[in-house]
């Protein structure tokens, strides 16, 4: 098994649900991220979604668009963002997964980036843009390095589409939440309980909901019905909001170990 199955297969085993925080790859600076990271998995991280900033990031919000507009220009490209993962490598051995879009991958190579990110110790790659048709070109090159290609699913899914996508899933499913873009609704878990419940019942591996998660209290209720839950521009906010102060690592200690309370407490409520 690979890091992300191992860690899943040890939650199951103690009964616990998984937070996995997102943050920008770069946002402020590569030397911050690779610190901010370490925090992340001393306040309860058990997975961590990285991302790939990109210049026209169409799936994000706001917020998460500004974090990646930020790390560009500070210097951000994937290469250093791949290298960060291998410095993480060096102290942690937390499951990272990238997440971004498929051009900057398209344009690094996608044999070339296999190899690299093999190498780096990346787990997995969730590419927003990607459709699953054209998976393939991409998944031959990742399969042999054991990077899993994370399979996207949302609301709007039909059903019969779902269960296709399901087949081809590995690592675990993202399940998004709601329509639209990243950081601009809040999560209603009663609208998507039944649907998650059943993918949970068809899926050969975990499934995750992002999207709108900002408080420990969303983070309760989506784990009571999940695998997982993702938080990220809520996550953003904090690290723009004290990018440039001493208390960055507290307050992302303080608000990552709040939510890991809150998915701890999903057990209570089931």
């Amino acid at each position: 098994m690979g890091r992300i199955e191992e860690t899943f297969a040890q939650l199951k085993q103690n009964n616990h649900k998984a937070l996995i925080p997102f943050i920008t790859a770069g946002d402020p600076n590569m030397d911050t991220t690779e610190k901010i990271i370490a925090t992340l998995v001393d306040a309860g991280a058990d997975l961590i979604e990285l991302g790939v900033p990109f210049s026209d990031p169409m799936a994000d919000g706001p917020t998460i668009q500004a974090a990646s507009e930020r790390a560009l220009a500070a210097g951000a490209t994937l290469d250093s963002v791949l290298d960060l993962v291998e410095r993480v490598r060096s102290f942690s051995q937390v499951p990272i997964v990238l997440m971004g879009y498929y051009n900057p991958v398209f344009c690094y190579g996608l044999e070339r980036f296999a190899a690299r990110a093999a190498q780096a110790g990346v787990d997995g790659l969730l590419l927003v843009d990607l459709p699953s048709e054209e998976r393939e070109e991409l998944h031959i090159h990742l399969k042999p390095k054991g990077i899993h290609l994370i399979t996207l699913l949302a609301p709007t899914t039909p059903p019969d589409r779902a269960a296709q996508l399901l087949k081809q899933a590995q690592g675990f499913v993202y399940y998004v939440s709601m329509t639209g873009v990243t950081g601009t609704s809040k999560v209603d878990g009663s609208a998507i309980e039944s649907q998650v419940v059943q993918l949970r019942e068809l899926s050969p591996v975990p499934v995750a909901v992002g999207f709108g998660i900002t408080t420990e209290q969303d983070a309760a209720a989506i784990a009571r019905f999940s695998d997982a839950v993702v938080v990220g521009s809520a996550l953003v906010k904090v690290i723009q909001q004290h990018a440039e102060s001493p208390r960055l690592q507290e307050e992302v200690r303080r608000f990552v170990a709040e939510l890991k309370q809150g998915v701890s407490r999903a057990t209570d409520l089931q």
